[in-house]
C-alpha cells in the first residue's frame, strides 16, 4: 500500500469491479454538490473502464480511503494534440463531506507524479497537465489555480429547453442530404477530422480510431444529418446527434445531444451548419425527445455559439480548461 502522511487517509491502487459501487457513490455526491447535471451507476463506470485505450488501470487510477471508506479517486488520461503536445488529463472526485482535509492535495500530488512518469517514459518534448472544470466546481477551480494551473480555454454548455418551434433553415443550393450507408462511414469520419484540424485541442486520428468510433454509444447513424456537395460528391457538413438513454433514465428526462458538428473549409459561411442543426433537432424530436444540449468552445474563431443561439440554444453553463505545463526535464511550471 502507498504511504500517506494524513491520519486515517491512505492511497491504494484500483481493485477492480468491487470498487465501482463506491466510485459511483462518490461521483454522484460530487455531481449533486457542484450542480454538474450527471448521474452515474456502477455499470456506467464499469463499461467506460472496459472501453478505455492507452490506459492501465493498475497504474493510471488511485483510490483515496479515509478510515476504510472510499472518499475520492483520480485517473489520468492522455492524448497528443494538434501541436504534438502530450496532453494528460485528470478526472477526479473528492466526496463533498471529506473536502478541505487534504484528500484533493494528495490525489493531485499522485496524479502529477504519474503524469511526469508517463512524459518521461514517452520522452515527450512537451506535456501539459489538463483539467476540465465545470462552472459549479468553484472550490476545485480555486484549489487548482493555487497549485499553479491557469485558464487555457473556455467552453459553454448550451441547452434548447424545448423542441417546439424549430426554425426552418433551408439547405443551400448545391448540397443534398443522404441517409447514412455503410460505405459512407469512412468519408464521414475523414471529413469530420479534416474539418476540425483548425480547432483547439483536437487530436489527429490515430490508428484504430475509425473502428473504435463505430463501437461508441454515441454512434447513432439513424439520427445523423450529413450533407454532400453534389458537384464534388464529397461530404461537406455533418451534425451527428445522439441520445444518452442511460442518463435519460437515471434523471427521468427526454434529452438529445446535438454534437459532432462540422463543415468543411470550402463550404463554410453558406448556412449549411444551421440547416443541418435544425434537421438534427427534428430528428431528436421525432425520436421522442423534448430538449437538446450541446457543448461549444467559447473561444471558437467561427463564433459557433452565435450560430447555436440562432437555432434556439441558450447558454446554461460556463466551463474552463485549466492547464499547467510540465517541464519534462524537471518540475512543472504554470501555463499562461
Amino acid at each position: 500500500m502507498m504511504e500517506n502522511p494524513l491520519p486515517g487517509l491512505r492511497l491504494r491502487p484500483f481493485a477492480g469491479d468491487g470498487d465501482f459501487p463506491a466510485m459511483a457513490e462518490v461521483a454522484n455526491a460530487v455531481f449533486a454538490a457542484d450542480a454538474m447535471g450527471w448521474v452515474r451507476t456502477p455499470e456506467h463506470i464499469r463499461r467506460d473502464y472496459a472501453g478505455f485505450t492507452h490506459f492501465d488501470a493498475a497504474k493510471d487510477v488511485v483510490m483515496a480511503e479515509q478510515d476504510g471508506r472510499l472518499v475520492g479517486y483520480v485517473r489520468t488520461t492522455q492524448w497528443i494534440d494538434e501541436k504534438g503536445i502530450l496532453v494528460q488529463g485528470q478526472i477526479g472526485f473528492v466526496h463533498p463531506a471529506f473536502r478541505r482535509r487534504g484528500v484533493g492535495r494528495e490525489l493531485l500530488r499522485w496524479v502529477e507524479a504519474r503524469q511526469r512518469e508517463v512524459a518521461h517514459a514517452q520522452d515527450a518534448a512537451a506535456s501539459v497537465h489538463h483539467v476540465y472544470v465545470t462552472e459549479g466546481e468553484t472550490s476545485r477551480a480555486a484549489f487548482l489555480q493555487r497549485a499553479g494551473y491557469a485558464p487555457a480555454r473556455h467552453f459553454l454548455r448550451m441547452e434548447r429547453a424545448t423542441l417546439d418551434d424549430i426554425p426552418d433553415f433551408p439547405l443551400p443550393q448545391g448540397f443534398e442530404l443522404r441517409s447514412v450507408q455503410p460505405e459512407h462511414l469512412r468519408p464521414i469520419f475523414d471529413a469530420h477530422m479534416e474539418a476540425l484540424e483548425d480547432h483547439w485541442g483536437v487530436a489527429p486520428a490515430r490508428p484504430g480510431d475509425f473502428e473504435r468510433w463505430q463501437t461508441m454509444p454515441t454512434f447513432q447513424p439513424h439520427l445523423w444529418q450529413v450533407a454532400w456537395h453534389i458537384e464534388s460528391d464529397r461530404v461537406a457538413g455533418q451534425v451527428k446527434p445522439f441520445i444518452n438513454e442511460e442518463q435519460n433514465l437515471t434523471q427521468n428526462r427526454r434529452r438529445g445531444e446535438t454534437e459532432f458538428i462540422s463543415v468543411g473549409v470550402p463550404w463554410r459561411r453558406r448556412g449549411l451548419a444551421r440547416a443541418l442543426i435544425v434537421r438534427a433537432l427534428r430528428a431528436q424530436r421525432d425520436a421522442g425527445m423534448n430538449e437538446s444540449v450541446l457543448g461549444v468552445d467559447a473561444d471558437n474563431a467561427h463564433e459557433a455559439a452565435k450560430l447555436y443561439e440562432r437555432c434556439g440554444f441558450r447558454v446554461t453553463q460556463r466551463n474552463v480548461v485549466l492547464r499547467k505545463t510540465m517541464d519534462c526535464a524537471g518540475e512543472p511550471q504554470a501555463r499562461p
